[in-house]
């Protein structure tokens, strides 16, 4: 492993064609998991050829000049030129800038991967490639046990600073705050959380699955996506819980529609991302009318946003631009962060920040870190959850809206009887 070299070494790669692996989660590394998976397109990484973290305010533009640093050195074979292909690191970044958890670039020794009936063996390795076999791993088995319980909020503790934010957006501090809760467990020292982890894809096809240095989840919102100079977002913002049948499902969905708290949540929350990207794309627009989006738990208010890039822009240069979205933090920025700050007795680490893989042309696609849990050496396991607070929001229903947004990683584990 190397950690933050200086100057990058040259990585050797290479790329080939194979034969199907079978699911991706059947071939999880069970010490370290590297996964990044949605519908038909995935990557799992093995073993560690680089690590890199990065911390403060410039960790992601420290990360996007360390990145091209080692692309400039590494020699790459890669005949299939797909996306997820050739030379690849797995990122995952904090929320906050003082945050205490360390922000991660992560280069496995292989990858395995899969798209549109496609698959692929990358191996990488410095002065030498490690063999050209599929990894062999221990079976992925039933999933871990636990119990989880209220962290540095309790349900009351939580009501509380959701009045204490609508006061502070009474007074004008604040437009919109989006506020957190954490949730805890502990598992025994080297869990295998492999069947976690498979439960989340399983359950939620349509969302980015990840597993990144014991952070892991199933995010239904993309923060950026580049491929040939394209780059694309969805915005998520103003949730409901899924009715219990057709009726009432139907009134859900219609319901948040027509609620004109989530429609100011929302466009708050498009207007930041639009925001962020015109000094990259000058012709970058979104849909005209957010739609909803259907997931297993929870309807969405959504809206689709893409640009052609005018400044060759990288994923990781794009994740600087865009982080913290409105959806994640609030408006404007600043002010949302100080009260965050404020009002949440905790550090979010990696959740909310941005989550995702980058090539070594700069493409790659980044989701932010949503219904997430960071599994720690000691078997601690912390997850959180979060709503958006607007004028008007009712401190009983932001907590309900947490409890569902906390239903994927929950769900994920067995509880302990």
């Amino acid at each position: 492993m190397i950690d933050q070299p200086q100057p990058a070494p040259a990585l050797h790669v290479e790329t080939v064609a194979i034969d199907d692996p079978g699911p991706l989660v059947s071939v999880l590394d069970l010490e370290h998991p590297l996964l990044w998976r949605r519908r038909g397109f995935g990557i799992s990484g093995h073993g560690v050829a680089v690590r890199l973290e990065f911390s403060g305010e410039t960790r992601m533009t420290d990360a996007a000049a360390a990145w091209r640093s080692f692309v400039a050195a590494a020699t790459i074979t890669d005949p299939l030129a797909l996306p997820g292909t050739g030379l690849v690191a797995f990122g995952s970044f904090s929320f906050s800038p003082r945050s205490s958890r360390s922000s991660v670039l992560i280069v496995p020794s292989m990858i395995v991967g899969r798209a549109e009936g496609r698959f692929w063996l990358t191996r990488i390795g410095v002065g030498g490639l490690p063999p050209a076999t599929v990894p062999q791993v221990a079976p992925v088995r039933g999933a871990p046990r636990a119990s989880f319980a209220a962290g540095s909020l309790t349900a009351d503790d939580y009501r509380h600073a959701v009045a204490a934010a609508v006061t502070a957006i009474g007074e004008g501090r604040v437009s919109k705050a989006v506020l957190a809760r954490d949730l805890q467990a502990r598992l025994g020292a080297g869990a295998d959380i492999r069947p976690a982890i498979a439960a989340l894809a399983d359950s939620y096809p349509d969302c980015w699955t990840f597993a990144i240095d014991g952070f892991f989840g199933s995010s239904p919102e993309t923060l950026v996506s580049v491929h040939d100079g394209l780059a694309t977002a969805r915005v998520l913002a103003g949730s409901a819980a899924r009715g219990v049948d057709e009726t009432s499902d139907l009134e859900a969905a219609t319901g948040l529609a027509t609620s004109s708290k989530d429609q100011d949540e929302h466009e708050f929350a498009v207007q930041s991302v639009l925001a962020s990207l015109r000094p990259h794309s000058r012709g970058v627009v979104a849909s005209d009318v957010p739609f909803t989006l259907k997931l297993p738990n929870v309807w969405h208010l959504a809206s689709d946003v893409e640009g052609v890039l005018d400044d060759g822009s990288t994923s990781l240069d794009l994740i600087q631009a865009m982080h913290p979205t409105a959806a994640v933090a609030g408006t404007p920025t600043a002010s949302a962060m100080e009260l965050i700050d404020e009002l949440e007795p905790f550090d979010r680490g990696r959740y909310a920040g941005p989550v995702g893989w980058v090539g070594a042309d700069g493409d790659g696609e980044w989701a932010i870190a949503l219904r997430s849990a960071q599994l720690d050496p000691d078997g601690g396991l912390t997850a959180w959850a979060g709503a958006g607070i607007v004028a008007g929001s009712d401190p009983e229903r932001e907590l309900l809206e947490t409890r569902m947004k906390f239903k994927p990683i929950v769900d994920a584990f067995d509880p302990v009887e």
